[in-house]
């Protein structure tokens, strides 16, 4: 009998790698989990392979293609990992670094003083090139060779390989910093080089600096990774050991895909791969549910990452950070918390309670994993108030209850509490940083929560649900089927996506249609060459167009859309228009019809999309009554102690209801229902959650 075909999607958390292959004929959809291994993430990704293909009874033969979320570039980053780096740039700018801007990072919080984050590279490594460009890209000074094969011999004496690349005006005219490039491979062929004109064809020296450095950092991470992933997805090509090359796909941070081949070129763009996955997942669960103001709660290992969706579409921002670093390429809006169920609970100096952002990870992790953790966590006080079982993953993961109460009861007696107080007061903590950030995502921007349901994903990602209704005021939760496993379904369900940017700085006044015209063009161009590498026929490929604009003296933009079509005066006010409506969306005011306030024209974009076919959603069948899913009962803290009843998701079907106190148990989650809250199940076999009311239709 001929082989099934399976897309597969995997996404490496901090803790555990989340596994999920869909039937591309029926539709059907298998999921599972395995613990990550840190030391080397292509082993837990293997793993997952070979656990899924078990369940399926399928061997490598019946993968059509993998879709993968890596926190490898994050993780890098994120723990200062960056070592070695090299930097050029144009002669009279060494200190583009220092400089840097003088943004002062809440306020000062309560110190009286601001320390820079470290360099990313140091002084001692940065190498000055002569040469130079005007803001138009003509070329003022020619750019000195000599100079470039000095810096070259000076890296290579040093055995400094990774070198980033950003010289003046670069994004107007990219033929120096190509040149450099050249220069360097010939006289230092071992070095990795990435160009600022390449990485983010943007105005703004210092951002477009401290990116290009980002690419160039992670660029031999990522490329040894994804190589690697690679070469041993061809251990499972074939029954008869005849090696194919499987389609590999990998995450990047704007909510596209892009193949593997492709990515290693590009490397900065998957730092914020899983989060990405997640949201977008999370998005299209809700939208089949008939929901489209939407938060994201993404509960993993490590942390948590909240973002909003909006008519079923994550918010997009090119002004994020990964780590202490700035990043200007386009990325779902993600906010992350050290709120992870690996999340240390530690007593400050002052004797206070804190969580997080420390993790004790996959490994050792947490102390009830029994494999050294020697620090109470937030799993450890989960178990320890029986809201999640002895156990995990159906029980290949055995709980030591024992060592969890040992630390948490050496924790509450620092802090002076009693056990079940120090418990409870870790996870509330927990629940207010996670309430804290998405207040970030919302009412910082002007958007009340009290308009969006919570969709919560991941393995932590439902434990704090209830509290998070109280604390926020939310309408309700959304918990999705299989909710450990969001990230990696989001995998298969996003399109092949590429970012084309060129700054362009022009009053819309004195802008030119064939300017404009021109560039998209170019722009344009750019994304079609790539969509066909990535072998989309002509009729399968989307364009989306967008402009950042602002007011002339402002220094910053916003992001508004391109309409189809030629491009005309007709085409380029109603862009104006959108740019107005945004800006009173987002500050409360315009200048529309104000001859004295100028629109400009800063950067124009293009994004190249390859359609790629998205798992169908199925509806379950009609329940039984939620009794019938009860398999047993556990003594559970709610305040205090209290019988609740356990209930088998599996056995839960469409119309069932349920009353706190309860826990709702699966393979990948767990979901504490406390008193006064009601769950129930649609017919997608989400469970929704809000607070009960009673005869007069009151919130208790």
């Amino acid at each position: 009998m001929e082989s099934r075909k399976v897309r597969v999607g995997i996404d490496t958390g901090g803790t555990f790698t989340d596994i999920v292959a869909v039937d591309e004929e029926s539709g059907d959809a298998v999921t599972t989990k395995t613990p990550s291994t840190p030391a080397d993430p292509a082993q837990g990704f293997l793993a997952g392979i070979e656990k899924v293909l078990a369940k399926l009874g399928e061997t490598g033969e019946a993968i059509s293609a993998v879709s993968h979320g890596t926190t490898v570039a994050t993780n890098k980053l994120l723990e200062g990992k960056v070592e070695n780096l090299g930097f050029v740039t144009t002669e009279g700018y060494e200190h583009v670094l220092e400089i840097a801007r003088q943004s002062v990072p809440d306020g000062y919080g309560n110190s009286y003083f601001w320390v820079k984050p470290d360099r990313i590279v140091p002084a001692d490594r940065v190498r000055t090139v002569g040469g130079r460009l005007t803001f138009d890209g003509s070329e003022l000074r020619p750019l000195d060779e000599d100079d470039v094969r000095a810096a070259a011999r000076f890296f290579a004496d040093r055995g400094t390989r990774t070198i980033g690349v950003c010289l003046m005006h670069s994004y107007a005219n990219p033929a120096h910093e190509r040149r450099v490039r050249d220069i360097f491979l010939e006289e230092f062929p071992e070095a990795t080089v990435s160009i600022s004109s390449e990485v983010l064809r943007e105005y703004r020296e210092y951002e477009r600096s401290i990116t290009t450095l980002v690419d160039a950092a992670v660029k031999p991470n990522i490329r040894d990774y994804v190589n690697n992933i690679a070469n041993r997805l061809r251990e499972f090509s074939s029954a008869d050991g005849a090696a194919r090359d499987i389609p590999f796909y990998v995450m990047k941070s704007n909510g596209g895909v892009l193949s593997a081949k492709e990515v290693v070129h590009q490397p900065i763009t998957t730092v914020l791969s899983g989060p990405a996955a997640g949201a977008l997942g999370a998005a299209l669960i809700a939208s089949a549910a008939g929901v489209e103001q939407v938060l994201t709660c993404d509960g993993g290992g490590t942390s948590t990452d909240v973002t909003v969706v909006v008519q079923g579409e994550p918010a997009l921002t090119t002004e994020g950070r990964v780590g202490v670093y700035p990043s200007k390429i386009p990325m779902i809006d993600v906010v992350t918390v050290g709120a992870g169920g690996g999340s240390i609970a530690w007593m400050t100096p002052e004797g206070t309670l804190r969580v997080g952002p420390q993790s004790a990870g996959a490994d050792p992790g947490p102390l009830c994993y029994g494999k050294g953790g020697d620090q109470p966590t937030i799993t450890d006080a989960h178990v320890l108030l029986g809201r999640i079982p002895p156990h995990l993953l159906g029980g290949e993961i055995p709980l030591d209850t024992g060592l969890a109460r040992k630390g948490v009861e050496e924790l509450a007696g620092r802090l002076g509490l009693g056990f079940e107080e120090c418990a409870t007061g870790i996870l509330e903590v927990s629940a207010w940083n996670q309430a804290n950030a998405l207040r970030q995502v919302t009412i910082k921007r002007g958007l009340d929560v009290r308009d969006f349901t919570l969709v919560t994903f991941g393995g932590s990602g439902s434990l704090l649900a209830c509290r998070l209704i109280d604390i926020l005021g939310l309408k309700d939760v959304l918990v999705p089927l299989n909710p450990g496993n969001v990230s990696a379904f989001g995998l298969l369900t996003v399109d092949v996506r590429n970012d084309y940017v060129q700054t362009h700085v022009s009053r819309h006044d004195r802008l030119r249609v064939e300017e404009l015209q021109s560039v998209l063009d170019a722009l344009a161009g750019d994304a079609e060459r790539a969509l066909a590498e990535e072998g989309f026929a002509p009729e399968h490929r989307r364009y989306a167009r967008s402009a950042d604009l602002r007011y002339l003296g402002q220094a910053f933009e916003v992001r508004v859309p391109i309409g189809d079509g030629p491009v005309t005066r007709e085409l380029m006010a109603e862009t104006a228009e959108r740019f107005h409506r945004a800006h009173r969306e987002l500050y409360g005011y315009d200048f529309r019809g104000d001859p004295a306030q100028h629109v400009e024209w800063v950067n124009l974009r293009v994004s190249g999309i390859g359609p790629i076919k998205r798992p169908a959603l199925t509806e379950i069948a009609a329940g039984r009554g939620a009794e019938a899913a009860v398999t047993s009962t556990r003594e559970t803290y709610f305040d205090e102690w209290v019988t609740a009843r356990v209930y088998d998701r599996a056995l839960l079907g469409a119309g069932d209801v349920l009353d706190g106190p309860a826990v709702i148990e699966e393979f990948s989650s767990t979901i504490p229902v406390h008193p006064g809250f009601r769950a129930h199940v649609d017919t997608f076999g989400n469970i929704r959650i809000a607070k009960s009311s009673d005869s007069n239709g009151a919130n208790r």
